[in-house]
């Protein structure tokens, strides 16, 4: 079992390793977890690559990652993640531009927001962070496969407690949308996505994660009256217990299961407080729903997504 836990922080389960030589993808590497994420990799060494719609916004994210560590292995990409044409595009420049990729952590995503869609007319939040990531990996896993780390970390949450995902109706076409159930959905999307895709891969592993509860832009849909709910819900959940992460501590789980060595081989599951989480359909505190697991819903999944898409991936 893994020696960190909730309160642990980036730097803390990063200390020990050298990433020299490593190059890190990060979706969502403008801001908050991602630029963390970014920050604490390139503090050890790595080749970071962060991706992000705005090219304003990567630059002043680019600039004070190059400030903090002293690095100057901090690179952008353009991406995003509502379009299919711009991942597509993303993808295509990346093959172009880098020899490999040894970590890719897929960060990125929207939360809670109001009923809208990507420039492909799918769902906004399952069109983004599912859509968006699986066909993003789909491009660049080439790259992945040239590497060393050969991990593969998607960020859920435990909002996949808020609803399973609905194949026959997944983009709210035939019930009332609900935002939380979307992102719910979306989560849960993103625990299936690796459970299906780690079952395809030999040599490389995929984790989905849980990074706890952190105040960032993700929330910038969020009312007053969203945030009193969503408090109640957690302190109600966690009996009181319920206390926000630092960004730091809230990137670390993303930092261990892309780097821990103790889990090597061990892909396809979720994490949270920097350690493999247990199957719970009961907890509303902690653990993974069976359902984020099932690997006939996963599979079931990838082949919708794949028709939504109107283009196969192929491991």
């Amino acid at each position: 079992m893994s020696n960190f836990g909730a309160q642990s922080t980036t730097d803390e389960v990063l200390a020990g390793h050298d990433l020299s030589g490593q190059t890190v993808f990060i979706t969502g590497g403008a801001s908050g977890l991602g630029q963390e994420t970014a920050r604490a990799m390139a503090a050890k060494g790595a080749h970071v690559v962060i991706a992000a719609r705005d090219p304003a916004k990567l630059d002043i994210a680019a600039s004070e990652i190059r400030e903090a560590t002293g690095s100057e292995l901090v690179e952008t990409i353009v991406l995003d993640l509502a379009s299919q044409d711009a991942v597509r595009a993303c993808g295509d420049e990346a093959n172009k531009r880098f020899d490999k990729i040894d970590l890719l952590i897929n960060n990125a995503g929207v939360m809670a927001c109001p009923q809208g869609q990507t420039a492909d007319g799918f769902e906004m939040q399952f069109g983004t962070n599912h859509l968006g990531h699986f066909s993003l990996t789909k491009h660049i896993l080439p790259l992945v496969r040239k590497g060393s780390g050969k991990r593969i970390v998607n960020l859920s949450s435990r909002a996949h407690h808020n609803d399973r995902v609905h194949l026959d109706d997944v983009g709210f076409e035939n019930r009332e949308y609900e935002k939380w159930a979307s992102y719910g959905q979306s989560k849960t999307a993103n625990i299936l996505f690796s459970v299906a895709l780690d079952k395809r891969l030999d040599d490389i592993d995929v984790f989905a994660v849980h990074p706890g509860g952190i105040q960032t832009n993700l929330g910038r849909h969020l009312t007053e009256e969203d945030i009193a709910a969503m408090m109640a819900r957690l302190e109600e959940s966690d009996r009181g217990g319920f206390a926000w992460k630092t960004i730091a501590q809230g990137a670390a789980t993303s930092c261990w299961a892309a780097t821990a060595p103790e889990i090597a081989g061990q892909g396809g599951v979720y994490c949270e407080d920097c350690h493999i989480a247990e199957t719970d359909d009961q907890s509303e505190a902690s653990g993974v729903r069976s359902y984020a697991l099932d690997p006939e819903i996963a599979e079931g999944l990838w082949s919708l997504s794949e028709q939504m898409l109107g283009e196969s991936f192929t491991v």
